[in-house]
C-alpha cells in the first residue's frame, strides 16, 4: 500500500515534468489556452454565480439568527457574512464545488483519449501528449480561477443585500456598513492565493488520473471519481497549512 502510494507520487511529479516542457508551437499553446478558459472557467460562472447568490443570502439569516442580542450592532452581521465569503467559502467550498465539475470534466476527457488510443497516436508523431493537452488546461485555472474568487465574493454579498431588502431582517444601511467595515485587503489575496492553489491541484490530479487511466470506459468512469475523492481531501489538507503559514 505504501508503495504504490509512493509510486504514485513519483509518477505524478514526473508527468508534471512532461507538462511544463516549453510548448513546441506557441501560436496552438495560447489557442488552446483559450479555448480551455472557456470550457473550464466560463462554464462554471453560471454554477458558482447561483451558489453564492443562495450562500450569501443564507449566511444572512443564520447570522441574524445568532445575533438578537440587542447589545450588539447588527452592522456585525454584514462584517461577519463578509468575512466568511472572504476567508472559506469562495475559496475553499467553491473549490469542493469545481473538483466535481472541472476534475471530472477532464479526468474523462483525457482519459477517453487516452482508451482511444489518441494519445499514443500523439505520442508516435513525437509530439509530447502531456504538455499539449494538460498545460494549457493547467494555466487556464491556475491564472483564471482568482476571478471566480471574486465573482462568489460580490455575489454572495447581493445574496445577503437581496435578503437583507426584501426581509428586513436587520436594516440595509447597517448591512452595508458592515460589509465595509475593518476592511483587510490581505484576506483577499490570501483567498485569491488558495482558489490558484486548489485549481491547480484539481486539473492535475485530474489530468494525471485521466492520462493513467486503463480499462476501457469502466477505467475512465474509475479515474474520473478518484480524482474527485483526491483533490477533494488535498483540498482540505492544504486548506488547513495554507491559512496555518498565512494568517498565524
Amino acid at each position: 500500500m505504501i508503495k504504490k502510494f509512493l509510486e504514485s507520487i513519483g509518477e505524478y511529479f514526473l508527468f508534471l515534468k512532461m507538462v511544463f516542457r516549453k510548448p513546441e508551437k506557441w501560436k496552438i499553446f495560447w489557442r488552446q489556452l483559450v479555448v480551455e478558459s472557456d470550457k473550464l472557467i466560463l462554464s462554471s460562472i453560471l454554477l458558482v454565480g447561483v451558489i453564492s447568490l443562495f450562500i450569501g443570502g443564507v449566511l444572512v439569516i443564520q447570522t441574524a439568527s445568532n445575533l438578537e442580542n440587542p447589545i450588539i450592532d447588527k452592522m456585525y452581521i454584514g462584517y461577519m457574512v463578509r468575512e466568511s465569503l472572504i476567508l472559506e467559502f469562495c475559496s475553499t467550498m467553491i473549490a469542493l464545488i469545481l473538483a466535481g465539475k472541472m476534475g471530472s470534466n477532464i479526468s474523462s476527457e483525457i482519459g477517453s483519449m487516452r482508451i482511444t488510443e489518441q494519445i499514443d497516436a500523439m505520442e508516435m508523431m513525437g509530439v509530447n501528449s502531456a504538455g499539449f493537452l494538460v498545460l494549457p488546461k493547467l494555466v487556464a485555472t491556475t491564472v483564471l480561477s482568482p476571478l471566480l474568487m471574486l465573482l462568489s465574493l460580490a455575489l454572495g454579498l447581493v445574496g445577503g443585500w437581496i435578503v437583507v431588502e426584501s426581509t428586513y431582517i436587520i436594516p440595509p444601511p447597517s448591512y452595508i456598513t458592515g460589509i465595509k467595515a475593518f476592511y483587510n485587503g490581505f484576506y483577499i489575496f490570501y483567498s485569491c492565493f488558495k482558489m490558484s492553489l486548489f485549481c491547480f491541484m484539481i486539473s492535475s490530479i485530474a489530468a494525471f488520473n485521466g492520462y493513467y487511466a486503463k480499462g476501457g470506459s469502466l477505467g475512465v468512469g474509475q479515474s474520473s471519481t478518484r480524482s474527485i475523492v483526491i483533490t477533494s481531501i488535498l483540498i482540505l489538507l492544504a486548506d488547513l497549512i495554507v491559512t496555518q503559514l498565512m494568517l498565524y
